[in-house]
């Protein structure tokens, strides 16, 4: 498999539903919530929406058919610590993480019913960064950042994942990254990898993923 790398740009407008973004807010179909997780207080917490990829746009790139190439696969983590919010509990370190640190939504079909589910704090302030449009490459300039689906581990220092873990591949890495209205900083600026079983992969099941934080 062949990494695809994502490209971040400011839109010049609002995106429309199902496109492509990094962070702002995801879109999800008519009766689907916005995924929570049951923290240890016994209250349930929002994850942090990452990124949405219509895979459509990758299809091009998918040369090893890796990947489904329609719907929408949206990424959410326990990432607030990472994003500058230091009162938060890292849910994800060095190493492979628990089944509810991370949540990946894969919905086949893109439709009319999608529509921003937007998050907003006590004041009404929309509480996600700004979304960012993805646009998608085979090779990125260096010392660019290196969001990537299929990544290979370049920021393993070791050859294997932790058992069981030891031939899961890395289904999206965010890499630590900045610009305007955010900054993400994973350990010393390392990187974020979601893990997936090969077998899952192949059968496009995306309910059992896993995450860490790898920094060298």
């Amino acid at each position: 498999m062949e990494p695809i790398y994502l490209k971040l740009s400011k839109p010049a407008g609002k995106l429309p539903p199902g496109s492509s973004r990094f962070w702002g807010n995801p879109d999800l179909p008519a009766g689907t919530d916005y995924p929570v997780y049951t923290a240890a207080d016994g209250e349930e917490y929002p994850y942090e929406f990452v990124c949405q990829i219509n895979l459509a746009d990758v299809a091009s790139l998918d040369s090893g058919d890796a990947l489904p190439h329609e719907g929408l696969l949206s990424f959410f983590a326990k990432i607030g610590y990472y994003m500058g919010r230091l009162d938060d509990i890292p849910g994800i370190g060095g190493y492979v993480s628990a089944a509810d640190d991370v949540k990946v939504l894969y919905f086949p079909k893109v439709d009319g019913s999608f529509r921003e589910t937007v998050l907003v704090d006590d004041g009404g302030m929309q509480v996600n960064p700004a979304e960012w449009r993805i646009g998608f490459v085979r090779d990125i300039r260096r010392y660019a950042p290196e969001h990537a689906l299929l990544a290979p581990p370049n920021h393993r220092e070791w050859e294997t994942w932790d058992p069981p873990y030891e031939d899961w591949q890395i289904l999206l890495q965010v890499d630590s990254d900045e610009d305007e209205g955010f900054r993400l900083n994973f350990m010393d600026w390392g990187v974020l990898d979601f893990l997936i079983a090969p077998d899952d992969l192949r059968d496009r099941h995306f309910g059992n993923v896993r995450a860490i934080v790898l920094s060298t």
